[in-house]
């Protein structure tokens, strides 16, 4: 397949998005304003991002659709290409504000789909940044890339050209066409060679089978119907909210440390504590939830690679569960389950089959997929760098990330670790959940409660497993 086209995983976001249902992955960031000098300006901001976008060729890219639709659209270059129709400045005070609009609205597919919001006249003082990027263009983890473009590990950004740039022409339909009908034939090949290449060396038929055995774990758990949720599945409307929870790190650590667990698994029980009690306080008796949750499958010689390389696993959240360390335990053990029966490389066999089916099946198939009869909703966590990030001299303080919802889908949560901190996004549709904030503060309330069990008591916790 050429490397311009968007690969079946990769078109599926365009498939699922709707007016209701953007697929946008994001990001919020607060940045400090420098000590002893002047803040960079708005323009000098959007002249930074500019001066970058050479190391970032798919910026200046927009997709083309293949004629007769008998193939996945390709990237090409925007001869028309403008930073000023992607770097935007707000001029709300209230950051809040600046963030739900931003996510409320889609990314236009006339231009690349991407673009970053400066908030520079904030009620606090900072200076605010808002990006977003399509999901068929970024996975998490890219899109996190994508603060490459404004951020560097020192306050003085190292001298970079800007270079010259000049659009490739658009190719005409024809050719479009035809390197579409190229690549279905070359895939045709591939699949009908898979028999003579597994009966010429006999390591590919362990592999195989192996892998089966992968499938058919991660299928089982795929396939099992999510329950129905009045409070986490009505329709939705275009309107977003992004509630937020700042924890140190280190709360999460020990949290870990204490009972032998992941950072990812004090993430995922946090979450079912906090449905729980949103549960209760609508009224509802608490269910496990079956939450999707993406899985990076990129190496460290990948950083910046874009696209989606994601898998999934999904487990049910022992929302149900009224004790807070058996529900640590209890997903704790889930994961490391998914984890030994390799569902995530199971899910990527499965989503790499799911390519070689004709394209309408595809979409229907997506289209299933993201539907509330498959998952109730998405807990992704999102590693971030380590060190400490500046913007032209300011500081980054704050980092929370967008994790899309799909049609019928009221909320998901994202959580990225930046430096000392653990930010996570609690991103909301408006209308359907309204008080989303109270989910960040069941979050908030639930890491204190395995904090507090987390305290030494007389020597070290029981590790699970």
């Amino acid at each position: 397949m050429s490397d311009d086209r968007l690969t079946p995983l990769d078109a599926s976001f365009l498939t699922v998005e709707s007016p209701t249902a953007h697929m946008h992955v994001g990001w919020a960031c607060l940045f400090a304003r420098p000590r002893g000098r002047a803040a960079p300006s708005f323009e000098e901001l959007r002249d930074h991002v500019e001066g970058r976008l050479g190391g970032a060729p798919r910026y200046r890219q927009k997709l083309a659709a293949v004629p007769l639709g008998v193939g996945e659209p390709v990237w090409i270059d925007d001869e028309a290409f403008d930073v000023r129709r992607h770097v935007l400045r707000s001029r709300s005070a209230r950051f809040e504000e600046v963030v739900d609009d931003v996510m409320s609205s889609p990314l236009g597919r006339d231009r690349p789909l991407w673009e970053l919001w400066i908030a520079d006249a904030l009620d606090d003082g900072r200076i605010g940044v808002v990006g977003k990027a399509h999901h068929c263009m970024v996975d998490g983890i890219a899109a996190v890339e994508l603060a490459a473009l404004l951020v560097d590990p020192t306050p003085e950004p190292p001298p970079r050209g800007r270079g010259s740039w000049r659009p490739r022409s658009t190719p005409p339909s024809s050719r479009l066409l035809a390197d579409a009908v190229l690549d279905a034939l070359g895939e045709a090949v591939e699949v009908a060679a898979l028999p003579l290449r597994l009966a010429r060396d006999p390591r590919r038929l362990v592999d195989a089978s192996r892998r089966g055995a992968q499938v058919v774990s991660a299928a089982a758990h795929s396939l099992k119907p999510a329950p129905s949720s009045p409070v986490f599945n009505e329709p939705i409307s275009p309107r977003r909210h992004l509630a937020v929870v700042h924890r140190p790190l280190d709360d999460l650590l020990r949290i870990r440390g204490r009972f032998g667990t992941t950072v990812n698994d004090v993430v995922l029980a946090a979450t079912s504590g906090a449905i729980r009690r949103f549960m209760q306080r609508h009224g509802e008796t608490p269910v496990r939830l079956k939450t999707m949750v993406p899985v990076s499958l990129r190496h460290g010689d990948q950083p910046g690679e874009l696209g989606n390389r994601i898998s999934f696993v999904f487990v049910d959240l022992p929302c149900d569960e009224p004790d807070a360390t058996r529900r640590l335990r209890d997903v704790h053990l889930a994961m490391s389950s998914r984890k030994q029966d390799g569902d995530p490389e199971g899910a990527d066999v499965i989503l790499q089959a799911f390519g070689h089916t004709p394209r309408s099946v595809r979409h229907a198939i997506s289209r299933m997929i993201a539907s509330p009869r498959s998952f109730n909703l998405v807990v992704s966590n999102i590693p971030g760098p380590s060190e400490r990030l500046y913007m032209l001299g300011c500081e980054l303080e704050e980092a929370y990330p967008v994790v899309p919802i799909a049609d019928r889908h009221a909320v998901s949560i994202g959580v990225t670790t930046v430096k000392d901190g653990a930010f996570f996004g609690i991103y909301a549709d408006r209308d359907s959940m309204p008080d989303a904030d109270a989910l960040a503060t069941g979050i908030e309330e639930s890491i204190d409660e395995l904090l507090a069990l987390a305290a030494p008591r007389g020597g070290p916790a029981k590790a699970y497993g």
